[in-house]
């Protein structure tokens, strides 16, 4: 097996092997917490830039199949697991994991105790990092430069790496109820899937759309989707947002889409230490008390209180949301006007189903507002 090295910018080096491509990735390092769902974590647009550490111990024990990529490839910019599976078993699987790493490039080390780089990640915060093997190998003080050469993920404009290039339809299951035009900032297909099993027709567009574009479906609400990179560098999308608002178009937003609705009523956002990511996350609904276990994937989160309320320019606004671990920001509501949004991903590939009804309440939000 060759060797492999993950390189942070602080100067931490974990040795392991090679797992999948050989060569040099840079980028973001981060863990995931999800025992299971590997796939559609590294398929997700949301994870562009990012070396993910997955801290479930064995990896790839369930292959790769053809039926579960959340997009069209790979995203991570780099894998780093402790354990891989020698041999893939589950009647699905169509080819191993490494296999398919090697096939799209995506440079892994394994052999890691992804336990201690966890807790070193949760002291010292999220970092730049890089996984090197084969001939991208070099002295430990040549690769923290190359690291440290690299740039940080707070400033960087991502979403228009991701959105699709032209636009899309998804078609409603059985009769159509609703016409959705969802802006793309790194959709994740499972969500216009949900959508479409409820009766909605789905036009996926690109994140350059106009508001002449939007307008131009006809739509009966605005779904602003997940994605990567930081929200402060969407311009576009926030003013588009806030000319949705003015029109009082009902609007849901999910993910990086909770972030630039939270911009376009006002509030700042900031970078998180080491961000939420997994499928085992509390959140609560200060309406009502209730938890969700959710699935998500954000490095920023919203500024402010939770069940605070605020005054925009579309009316009061209810910071709806809060993750009790930390009381990150986790929604928000926009009392006088139909749109809302949670940082949470409720299409739920892979994770639980607790927020799957925030698309029924969307449905109704539409229905409300004809």
């Amino acid at each position: 097996m060759s060797k492999a090295a993950l390189v942070l910018e602080d100067g931490r080096v974990f040795r392991g092997e090679a797992y999948g491509a050989l060569g040099e990735s840079l980028g973001e390092v981060v863990f995931s917490t999800g025992m299971t769902g590997y796939q559609e974590t590294l398929t997700d647009p949301s994870y562009h830039r990012q070396i993910v550490v997955q801290t479930a111990p064995q990896i790839g024990n369930t292959g790769w199949n053809d039926e579960d990529d959340e997009s069209s490839r790979i995203w991570v910019a780099g894998y780093v697991v402790r354990d891989p599976s020698r041999k893939p078993s589950n009647w699905r699987s169509v080819r191993g994991l490494d296999e398919e790493l090697v096939r799209q490039r995506v440079v892994g080390i394994a052999g890691v105790d992804t336990r201690m780089l966890t807790r070193h990640l949760r002291e010292q915060g999220a970092m730049r990092a890089g996984v090197f093997s084969g001939d991208a190998l070099d002295s430990d003080e040549a690769l923290v430069g190359r690291v440290l050469d690299s740039p940080p993920m707070k400033g960087s404009d991502l979403a228009g790496d991701v959105t699709t290039e032209r636009a899309y339809v998804v078609p409603a299951v059985g009769e159509r109820r609703f016409r959705v035009a969802a802006l793309d900032l790194g959709i994740k297909s499972n969500t216009p899937r949900m959508m479409a099993a409820r009766g909605i027709e789905v036009h996926v567009l690109p994140l350059s759309s106009t508001l002449d574009d939007l307008l131009a479906v006809e739509a009966d609400g605005v779904f602003l989707s997940n994605g990567p990179g930081d929200p402060a560098t969407q311009t576009h999308a926030i003013e588009l947002t806030r000319s949705v608002l003015e029109r009082r178009i009902p609007l849901f937003g999910i993910c990086f889409g909770n972030q630039i609705l939270g911009r376009a009523l006002g509030r700042d956002t900031y970078k998180m230490r080491y961000g939420h990511r997994g499928i085992n996350i509390p959140v609560i609904d200060v309406r009502t008390g209730k938890v969700a276990i959710t699935a998500q994937n954000h490095g920023f989160a919203l500024e402010g209180e939770p069940g605070e309320e605020f005054s925009s320019d579309f009316g009061r606004v209810q910071l709806s949301h809060y993750c009790p671990n930390d009381d990150t920001i986790e929604g928000v509501r926009a009392l006088e006007a139909p749109a809302f949004s949670v940082q949470y991903h409720p299409e739920a590939a892979a994770g639980p189903h607790d927020a799957a009804p925030l698309f029924d309440e969307f449905a109704t939000m539409m229905s409300e507002a004809r």
